[in-house]
């Protein structure tokens, strides 16, 4: 292996004052809630990193010992667990009786060998490939039991050269995680165990276009210029598998097509100078061929006199040198910015892994960049080897519906970053109304792709819609961009603290695992949650019907601004241009303003920061180069944005705290939305000492202040004092039943009959009598209907 996949083996054994070892059993403890837990009949011990495990040399947590020649008993304040010392671990029939068990302290819990675990929730599986409607969910680590073990009997070994070595000898090796209800704690030690999850490029989290229609150099150009004149942001080209030389016999290949891409080089630049990283797809499954321009050179290499297929094989050293150098290496030097690795064999994950471990960490090497790739989930430890792909799904509601589920349950091992065909992938129907659905989805996940396997008349290009789709498509678009500054920063505090992007609703409220209504709802970074959509509108109502349940708190709606008493459960009705998004009291969301080349992902010139009223909050926003590897050794900039709320007197600071400068530009335009805000009777600012006259408005609900060419490297100040500053606009379910009386296509005359009934102090019964009279005023019975279903949402509240 060539000398940069080496890797630090200074860390693969715990500290000898924390093993415990006999003629067959070796048990570490390696903090208060983890355990290892080797077993072997030979007496030999496994001491190798392996793909998953990359460090077990942890600090010495407290523990007591208590053992005699039979019996062996270790505890913490989280477990205690007790071994007849040289036994087998299985367990016997009576799992109390069992040889090794583990008692959770002050509980009534107790983990013994191959244990049920039934209470598990799982973690999201290798992919939705065979069915997208219904997944299959791996093992995780979040269970109300509160413990999980991981197995590590199987994995692929790393030499200390780099190289993954397929396992010959049959081993017991087990890590328990038992942390009761500490599971941000049972993350901090996986993390530790197996790597922190890596910092994606910020470009990443911008808009990306994957659809498998064949595309040369010139219709990259015609659809960047369709994006520029519809004025929505794209970030990412990913060409699907037609862009190489092919035959009818091969799909795989790594040589560009010269009719299509007569100058990749120049393709690349092209996409570049104009905000636009490039991927392309691989799939090496199918070997190298002669086709391939340095097929020669590889055949010479490995010593081979015909002119046969290659086969691909990930676990000889010397194709995998082949493979990156006369294959890989020359696409990296054309400029390709990452590889979508489209490798799916549900029976052969180990070679899956292989692909990922060796294709990120060479281009992180060789190119000295961050790495990334796109690829079906390797399972355990593929927080390290991002970003996952979730395979071709169907075009259905059901796919829709099970999309940010999945995402959700992906923290229960600690994943964030999946990637699914936004619109669908396959089949299905070409629908106006779950195409949006998909995109405001998108929007608020970890990865917005848009995709589509080849055919025209997959209409993913929101160009290719009625007007009123492409608005509300183009607003969602622009809307995801502009939160890049809030994503990235929460990208970086998933990297450095393993705080997942995306959390269900059940980590703080567990009962509403099983209902149906909310178990899709989830958080989105610190400040932000999400009630998505995933079933069709009403027809007649034209609102799309959502049952809300919201954490303790106090929320507001992120585009109105209205405010939703949290620990309470809602029915809201939702236009084609809503969606239920929520901000927590003083929540702080930094929003870049475009600049005139909307798809750059840069650091901005200028932010908008939307506060929310309510409470006091401190926002680290993190910036740097988006690529490098440089934030390692402190090229960065945290910038604190501090919130002091008074009902009355409220002060915002803008000041960077740590890291260096040169990063980000070295002055900024700020425009401070304060969401629910009165205009103030006093406003002061300040950059560093010097106060400044800032430009004062209301917009509708929310009061502004804009300031401009503010040092980056300085401090910004801003006090505002009035009376009754914060705007009591409670969320009121009449508003929104008048909104849906008003748009309905009726004779304006029965609007105002059905208002005096609906808004009425009658009670349900009565109300349902005098609509149903209506008829002979000429309201229809599908009104009627639909009326009646109102009366018994609202009944349900």
């Amino acid at each position: 292996m060539d000398e940069y996949f080496k890797i630090d083996y200074s860390h693969n054994k715990a500290k000898d004052s924390v093993v415990f070892k006999g003629k067959k059993y070796r048990i570490s403890i390696l903090t208060e809630r983890l355990i290892r837990l080797e077993y072997n009949e030979t007496g030999e011990f496994f001491d190798a990193l392996t793909q998953r495990v990359i460090n077990r040399d942890f600090p010495i947590p407290a523990y007591e010992i208590r053992e005699d020649k039979r019996f062996l008993e270790l505890s913490t304040k989280y477990f205690k667990l007790t071994y007849a010392k040289e036994k087998p671990f299985q367990a016997s029939i009576v799992a109390p009786d069992a040889n090794l068990k583990v008692v959770l302290q002050n509980t009534d819990k107790m983990w013994y060998f191959n244990h049920p675990e039934a209470r598990n929730f799982k973690g999201t599986g290798v992919s939705l490939d065979e069915n997208s409607t219904k997944a299959t969910f791996s093992k995780g680590l979040y269970s109300t039991d509160g413990f999980a073990s991981l197995d590590d009997s199987d994995s692929l070994i790393i030499s200390e050269s780099g190289e993954l070595i397929q396992p010959t000898k049959k081993r017991v090796d087990t890590y328990l995680f038992i942390y009761r209800r500490d599971f941000g704690l049972c993350l901090r030690d996986y993390f530790m165990l197996t790597g922190r999850p890596a910092l994606i490029p910020r470009y990443a989290l911008g808009i990306w276009w994957n659809k498998e229609d064949v595309y040369s150099f010139e219709d990259t150009k015609k659809l960047l210029g369709s994006f520029a004149h519809n004025k929505i942001p794209y970030s990412v080209l990913l060409l699907g598998n037609h862009w190489h030389t092919k035959t009818d016999l091969i799909k795989t290949g790594y040589t560009f097509s010269e009719s299509l891409f007569p100058n990749p080089k120049e393709f690349v630049k092209y996409m570049h100078e104009r905000g636009v990283r490039v991927g392309i797809t691989l799939d090496p499954s199918e070997g190298i061929s002669k086709q391939e321009k340095n097929y020669p050179l590889i055949k010479e290499n490995l010593n081979l006199t015909d002119d046969k297929t290659i086969p691909f094989n990930i676990f000889d050293a010397r194709f995998i040198k082949e493979y990156f150098y006369n294959l890989i290496h020359p696409l990296n030097d054309l400029g390709i910015d990452f590889y979508f690795l489209d490798y799916y064999n549900k029976k052969d994950l180990a070679t899956l892994n292989a692909l990922n471990y060796y294709h990120f960490n060479d281009y992180k090497r060789y190119v000295n960049h961050r790495g990334i790739l796109l690829s079906r989930n390797g399972l355990v430890a593929s927080h390290r080897l991002p970003v996952y792909y979730s395979g071709k799904t169907q075009v259905s509601w059901a796919t829709l519906k099970l999309l940010p589920f999945y995402n959700s349950t992906a923290s229960n091992i600690g994943l964030s970053w999946w990637s699914h065909d936004i619109g669908g992938h396959q089949d299905g129907i070409e629908d106006g109304e779950l195409y949006l659905r998909y995109v405001q989805l998108g929007t608020f996940s970890p990865i917005f792709r848009f995709s589509a396997k080849f055919g025209h008349y997959y209409k993913r290009e929101p160009w290719r819609w009625n007007v009123q789709t492409l608005n509300i498509v183009r607003d969602y678009c622009t809307l995801r961009h502009r939160l890049i500054p809030y994503l990235y920063s929460e990208a970086y505090k998933y990297h450095s603290t393993g705080l997942p992007l995306v959390q269900p609703l059940y980590y703080q409220k567990p009962e509403v695992y099983d209902e149906p209504a909310y178990k899709n709802e989830y958080t989105f970074g610190t400040e932000l949650f999400v009630a998505p959509i995933t079933m069709k509108k009403d027809r007649v109502m034209n609102r799309a019907i959502e049952k809300l349940f919201l954490p303790n708190g106090m929320w507001y709606d992120f585009n109105t601004g209205k405010k939703f008493p949290g620990n309470k459960r809602y029915m809201a009705f939702y236009k084609d241009e809503d969606y239920p998004v929520f901000a927590k009291a003083g929540a702080i969301v930094p929003l870049a303003l475009l600049e005139d080349n909307i798809n750059v992902t840069n650091p901005p010139k200028a932010l908008e920061v939307h506060v929310f009223p309510g409470k006091s909050n401190l926002y680290k926003l993190y910036e740097d180069d988006g690529y490098s590897s440089l934030y390692e050794k402190g090229y960065y900039i945290m910038t604190h944005i501090d919130y002091n709320y008074l009902q009355n007197n409220y002060t915002l600071i803008v000041h960077p705290v740590e890291g260096k400068t040169g990063i980000i530009p070295p002055n900024r335009d700020y425009k401070i939305r304060f969401r629910n805000t009165r205009e103030a009777d006093e406003v002061i600012v300040y950059v560093n000492k010097d106060v400044v006259i800032p430009k004062c408005y209301v917009d509708e609900n929310d009061f502004i202040i804009e300031v401009k060419n503010v040092p980056t490297n300085g401090q910004l100040t801003i006090n505002c004092k009035g009376k009754d500053i914060e705007i009591d606009a409670v969320r009121i379910i009449n508003e929104e039943v008048d909104s849906i009386i008003s748009d309905l296509q009726i004779e304006t005359r029965l609007k105002d009959k059905i208002a005096r009934v609906f808004f009425s102090d009658l009670d349900i019964k009565k109300k349902r009598v005098r609509i149903k009279k209506l008829k002979k005023d000429g309201l229809e019975s599908l009104y009627v209907r639909m009326f009646f279903k109102l009366l018994e949402y609202i009944k349900e509240l």
